[in-house]
């Protein structure tokens, strides 16, 4: 959803307010060129980016050493890899500190919306998949931070709520006073804490930064497989644990498809669907 739009909008040289992050996962490539052929812009809504950009903005690029994307964790963080076995659709909807509509609060409990968060970010900041780290921050007060080649690291912080990155992606790269925003108490925020993600034990995430390096159709795949296991798992038609499962079996049969034309991606974008919804 949303695609067609977004790649029109790009050519006529417009502004793009990105809030849709599976639009640049699943034809990412398309809407960089659509941007740089048609002079449009994408700026983007989620949090991680917009802190980001807002780190990056009047610096030059050749002096970015790294990306530090920050995860809350999900509701799993603490849980065993055999308590993940258990975990009911309550368990995964039960968000720590974002609220959030149920798809994307499930995909933050599997760690699938950070790997879709990654590939977002290698495109909207040119950035190889190397230099694109993830670090479990239980607050999700710093929202993201850029590490320069001096070893300098800049974070952006505030309140775990959407009005800021909205505002931004709006006024961007000018700041406009906005009361309706609360100041920021680091006091009241503290301690903040950070810790190293558990791949092993989410392994939606590696399968999705997996697909992202592979390229072509894959992003598309993981993207489709992951949207329609989750919506299994919200009809309770497959347990939490499957989720992964799925993506993996979808990505082994079709993650070699070719990409590059908006057909093809959406032929394996439909192709990933049967695929899960056959097994289940």
């Amino acid at each position: 959803a949303g695609l067609d739009a977004t790649l029109a909008a790009l050519r006529a040289g417009k502004r793009v307010a990105l809030a849709n992050k599976e639009t640049l996962v699943v034809a990412g490539e398309l809407a960089t060129q659509a941007a740089r052929e048609g002079g449009g812009e994408i700026v983007p809504v989620d949090s991680e980016h917009s802190a980001i950009l807002q780190c990056l903005t009047g610096r030059p690029a050749d002096q970015v050493r790294r990306l530090i994307l920050t995860a809350s964790g999900g509701p799993f963080r603490d849980w065993s890899r055999q308590q993940l076995e258990h975990a009911t659709l309550e368990d995964a909807l039960r968000h720590p500190t974002w609220r959030m509509g149920r798809k994307i609060t499930v995909d933050s409990a599997t760690l699938a919306n950070k790997a879709l968060e990654v590939i977002e970010a290698h495109f909207l900041f040119g950035l190889p998949y190397q230099a694109i780290d993830i670090v479990v921050h239980p607050q999700s007060v710093v929202h993201s931070m850029v590490e320069f080649v001096d070893g300098s690291v800049l974070a952006q912080v505030g309140v775990p709520t959407m009005e800021l990155p909205v505002l931004y992606a709006l006024t961007h790269p000018e700041r406009i006073a906005e009361p309706a925003i609360a100041p920021f108490d680091p006091v009241a925020s503290s301690p903040l804490t950070f810790e190293r993600v558990r791949l092993d034990d989410f392994p939606a995430l590696r399968l999705g930064i997996e697909a992202g390096r592979t390229g072509g159709a894959a992003p598309a795949v993981f993207n489709a497989a992951n949207e329609q296991a989750v919506a299994l798992f919200l009809d309770g038609a497959l347990s939490f644990v499957d989720i992964p499962r799925a993506i993996a079996a979808a990505l082994d049969r079709l993650g070699g498809l070719p990409g590059g034309t908006r057909e093809a991606l959406l032929e394996a974008d439909a192709a990933a669907r049967r695929h899960v919804l056959g097994r289940y």
